[in-house]
C-alpha cells in the first residue's frame, strides 16, 4: 500500500512539474506573446477623398489578418481585407476612397481597423485589436483671389500682392515665385485678406510665373496666378583683382573667424571664402529674416524712402556681376547684392525708419552685420560695421545712430554695405530710396486694395 501511495505522489509531482513547465513555456515563449498588434494612423484628420491615406499595422509575431472598414453612419464599406499566407511584422497600406454616390454629403466618417497577429495565445487564435479613427471629410478647395498687385516686377526688384484666402480648415497659404521661392502672407485690413511684398531674386535668371497657393487641412489646393509684367535687368559687370596680400590677410581671417578650415592653396582659400562662405552667409540672412520678420496684422504701411550714408560716395552698386582675377587669371564670380557707400573712416550710421533689431553679429564675408525689421516683410542690412550700440530685440527710432562703418569681413577698405531685404531676399535698394516708386508700387496699391475690399 505504501509503495502505491509513493508512486501516486511521484506521479502527481511529475504532472505538477510538467504543468508548471508547460505554463512557464507558454507564458515566456515568443510563440505565445500577448501584445496585440499596433496600428499607426492619425485620428481626427481631414480627408478630401482624393488623396490616399497611409496606415501601418505592426506586430512582433507577425500579422496574419487585417480588415479596414469605411463607416458612414450605419453604412459600412470594406476598403481592404486580407488573410496573409505568410505573416508579416509590418503591413503598410495606402487606403483609397470607396466608391461613393453623388448624394454623399457626410462631413464625419470613421475608419475601423481590425487586426490579428500570429501568436499562439488565446487558444491559438492570436491577439486581436480593433480601433476606430474619426475623419473629417472636406472636398472643397480654399477660395482664393488676387485683389490688387504691383503692375510689374524687375529682376532683382520688389512688388506687392494683396489677396483674399478663405477656408474654414486652412492649413497654409503663400505666394510662390517661379515655383521656387516662397513669400509668406501677412494679415491685411480685414479678415481673410492678406498682403505680401515679394521679390524676383537676382540669381533667378528666368521668369516663369507667380502664384497664390492655398492648401487646407485635407490637402485641397488652390492655385491662382498673379498677373505681373516683367522688367529685364540691366546687368552691370565689374572686374576685381585679388592680390596675395588680400587672401593672406583678409580671406584667411574671415574663414578663421567663421570657424572654417584654411586650405593650403591661396586660390582655394579665396574661393572657399567667396563662394562657399558667401552662400552660407546669404542663406543665414534669409533664415534669420524669415524667422524673425513681423507677421502681425497690417492696415497701414508708412515707410519713408531710405537715405544714403551722409556725405558718402557710391563704391559698389546693386546687381554688379563681379568677376575676380588672381594674377590675371579668372578665379570666381559673384553677384553684389547691395550698395556700398564710402565716407570717412568709422562714419556714423543712422536709421531712416522705425524698426526692430533682429540680428547683430559677425557674419563671414559681411563682417559685423546689423539687420533691422521694418514690418511687412521689409528689412534693411548694414554690413562691415566697426561698432554698434544696439541689441537684438531693441526697437530703434527714426534717425537713431545704430553703429559705425568699418572694415570687418571681406572688404578692401572702410565702407558700409547697405542692403534691402524682402523676406530675406536682397533686392535693389534704389527702389526703396525712391519716393515716387514707393508711392506708385506700394502705398497706392494698398489704397486701391482697400477700396476694392470695402466695396465687396
Amino acid at each position: 500500500m505504501r509503495s502505491k501511495s509513493n508512486f501516486g505522489k511521484i506521479l502527481f509531482f511529475i504532472f505538477l512539474v510538467a504543468g508548471f513547465g508547460a505554463g512557464g513555456f507558454i507564458y515566456l515563449s515568443p510563440m505565445f506573446e500577448k501584445n496585440p498588434p499596433k496600428i499607426k494612423f492619425n485620428d481626427n484628420i481631414y480627408w478630401n477623398l482624393k488623396s490616399k491615406l497611409n496606415l501601418t499595422i505592426s506586430d512582433d509575431s507577425g500579422i496574419k489578418f487585417y480588415k479596414v472598414i469605411f463607416k458612414d453612419g450605419n453604412k459600412e464599406i470594406v476598403l481592404d481585407t486580407q488573410v496573409l499566407l505568410e505573416s508579416k511584422k509590418i503591413v503598410d497600406l495606402e487606403l483609397k476612397s470607396p466608391e461613393l454616390d453623388m448624394f454623399f454629403k457626410s462631413t464625419d466618417v470613421q475608419i475601423i481597423v481590425e487586426a490579428i497577429d500570429s501568436s499562439k495565445w488565446n487558444f491559438l487564435e492570436g491577439n486581436k485589436v480593433v480601433k476606430t479613427f474619426n475623419l473629417k471629410i472636406d472636398r472643397k478647395k480654399p477660395e482664393t483671389s488676387v485683389i490688387a498687385n504691383s503692375f510689374a516686377v524687375r529682376r532683382g526688384g520688389s512688388a506687392l500682392v494683396i489677396v483674399k484666402v478663405e477656408d474654414e480648415n486652412l492649413k497654409d497659404s503663400y505666394i510662390s515665385f517661379n515655383n521656387q521661392q516662397r513669400f509668406d502672407l501677412i494679415p491685411f485690413y480685414k479678415d481673410n485678406y492678406y498682403a505680401s511684398l515679394i521679390a524676383w531674386p537676382i540669381t533667378m535668371e528666368d521668369f516663369s510665373i507667380v502664384n497664390l497657393i492655398a492648401i487646407d487641412k485635407a490637402d485641397n489646393k488652390s492655385i491662382t496666378k498673379v498677373p505681373l509684367y516683367i522688367r529685364k535687368l540691366k546687368e552691370k559687370r565689374s572686374k576685381i583683382k585679388i592680390s596675395d596680400s588680400f587672401i593672406q590677410n583678409v580671406s584667411t581671417k574671415v574663414l578663421d573667424q567663421s570657424g572654417k578650415e584654411i586650405p593650403n592653396d591661396l586660390v582655394e582659400i579665396f574661393i572657399k571664402q567667396n563662394k562657399l562662405l558667401r552662400a552660407q552667409n546669404v542663406a543665414k540672412i534669409e533664415e534669420v529674416s524669415k524667422k524673425y520678420m513681423d507677421k502681425e496684422f497690417v492696415s497701414e504701411f508708412d515707410i519713408a524712402p531710405f537715405k544714403r550714408l551722409t556725405n558718402a560716395a557710391t563704391a559698389g552698386q546693386f546687381g554688379q556681376r563681379r568677376t575676380y582675377y588672381h594674377h590675371n587669371i579668372k578665379v570666381d564670380e559673384a553677384w553684389h547684392l547691395g550698395v556700398d557707400w564710402a565716407s570717412i573712416k568709422k562714419a556714423d550710421i543712422f536709421t531712416t525708419n522705425k524698426a526692430r533689431v533682429i540680428f547683430n553679429d559677425y557674419l563671414g564675408i559681411y563682417g559685423n552685420t546689423i539687420i533691422l525689421d521694418h514690418g511687412f516683410g521689409l528689412q534693411t542690412l548694414y554690413a562691415h560695421t566697426s561698432a554698434s550700440n544696439i541689441a537684438v530685440g531693441e526697437k530703434v527710432e527714426v534717425n537713431q545712430k545704430i553703429g559705425n562703418t568699418g572694415v570687418s569681413g571681406a572688404v578692401l577698405g572702410d565702407h558700409l554695405h547697405f542692403g534691402v531685404l524682402i523676406q530675406g531676399i536682397e533686392v535693389d535698394p534704389l527702389e526703396w530710396m525712391d519716393k515716387n516708386w514707393i508711392k506708385t508700387r506700394i502705398t497706392d496699391i494698398l489704397d486701391e486694395a482697400k477700396k476694392v475690399i470695402d466695396n465687396k
